[in-house]
């Protein structure tokens, strides 16, 4: 097994063994009937994909099980399979601002991991040649300045940063300045974490997004949400209010090694229809990966081989 795959295998073992290893062993033990299809809608709902896109796959395949008569347990897993394939899509790459900085918002509610993930994401795009500058925009949750502080000189990103408490808006604006001035190629505004049902803190988000358009035009060219993996599908209500306030463009499953509700990614690109652009499979920098829908597949469906 190569190590990109061994990666993912790694990262997704929780999901793969706490519901889609029961998924595999209902399949393979058991003749299709009618009870095979109430267990296994259970059994995805369970496993995170939200009662929706449960019953979606539900209806896509028991049709042609039915019809065609199909006994054997290859041929539901092959179409479980091809189901779960036709919901993720491969990420869209960042198109940098061909006339300056590229500004990205990182947005998300309280304790997702942004701040962490903001510094990864830094780290990601300088390996890949680019000038990176990271803006501490949240100044209201302690130690949020130190803490990308810390990883700016960990990593040896340069991190632009205000007063505690100070405005998000200001100092977002300062950086966009900033980048422009220094003729970086990608600006990484961590923004503070918020309830997505606090009407007031939604609003100075939006405030931080328009204070970005007009330190520079057409900015922010992205809005990442982050969103915390082992929440499972409590935090899709979060994530359409987050898109429907700041128009978010991607998402970045953060935690996703320490969760067991890794099916909530088919549910956000056929809920939100988002794409996932990040996996966190681990602590450490690099493993913030590029989302692969193969090898995530691949790997909760293990038992499946």
């Amino acid at each position: 097994m190569n190590d990109r795959l061994s990666k993912w295998r790694s990262g997704l073992e929780r999901t793969r063994k706490s519901t889609f290893g029961r998924i595999a062993n209902l399949i393979g033990v058991s003749e299709i009937n009618n009870d095979t299809w109430d267990e296994l809608e259970a059994m995805l709902i369970q496993a995170d994909l939200g009662v929706e896109t449960a019953t979606s796959i539900l209806e896509e395949i028991k049709i042609p099980a039915q019809t065609e008569g199909w006994t054997k347990a290859e041929e539901l897993k092959d179409a479980l399979r091809k189901a779960l394939q036709e919901r993720l899509s491969a990420p869209t790459e960042l198109i940098f601002n061909p006339d300056g900085p590229t500004i990205v918002l990182i947005v998300g509610v309280n304790g997702s991991g942004k701040t962490t993930t903001a510094a990864k994401l830094g780290a990601h795009y300088q390996q890949a040649g680019k000038q990176v500058a990271l803006a501490a925009a949240d100044t209201f949750r302690a130690a949020a300045i130190e803490q990308l502080q810390s990883w700016g000189e960990r990593l040896d990103l340069r991190v632009i940063a205000g007063q505690p408490e100070g405005d998000p808006g200001a100092i977002t604006y300062d950086a966009v300045q900033s980048a422009i001035s220094r003729k970086d190629d990608l600006l990484l505004v961590d923004t503070a974490g918020r309830l997505h049902t606090r009407f007031n803190l939604m609003e100075e988000l939006k405030k931080v997004q328009r204070v970005s358009g007009k330190a520079l035009e057409g900015a922010p060219h992205a809005v990442w949400l982050v969103m915390d993996a082992t929440t499972g599908q409590n935090a899709l209500q979060q994530a359409k209010a987050f898109k429907e306030a700041v128009d978010v463009t991607g998402v970045i499953l953060a935690k996703l090694d320490s969760s067991a509700r890794g099916g909530m990614a088919f549910a956000i690109q056929e809920i939100l229809g988002l794409p996932i652009l990040f996996a966190g499979l681990g602590e450490k920098p690099e493993d913030l990966t590029v989302f692969d829908p193969d090898a995530f597949i691949e790997s909760i469906l293990a038992d499946f081989d």
